[in-house]
């Protein structure tokens, strides 16, 4: 079951549109001390919990999805899933401290 739903990522990424609207090392438009250090953007024509895109991070490495981020933000009383589109050992750990480093925010890194 679970190359089911690894396929079916895969099937969403490859018809659609990625946006990088928040590239590595800009910050971010509400809260300038935070720097992305990885490419962050989201996949066009799709929808997430929040009514935006699905939020992707693209990574270095080779373009394929190799994880997921699952969140809980108790600001926004939300959740939702965030992929991970070629990113090394390094991003992935950026990513997952980027999600885990304030009382707000948890999230899990589920891997591929």
């Amino acid at each position: 079951m679970n190359d089911e739903f690894w396929n079916a990522l895969d099937e969403l990424v490859k018809n659609t549109d990625i946006v990088i609207d928040r590239p590595k090392g800009t910050t971010h438009p509400q809260f300038p001390n935070f720097v992305y250090k990885v490419d962050y953007g989201y996949l066009k024509d799709t929808a997430s919990m929040d009514g935006a895109g699905i939020d992707v991070w693209v990574g270095s490495g080779e373009k394929r999805i190799d994880a997921i981020m699952c969140i809980v933000d108790l600001m926004k009383k939300d959740s939702e899933i965030k992929i991970l589109i070629g990113c090394t050992e390094e991003e992935k750990q950026n990513i997952y401290q980027t999600h885990n480093e304030t009382e707000y925010m948890k999230g899990i890194l589920i891997r591929r």
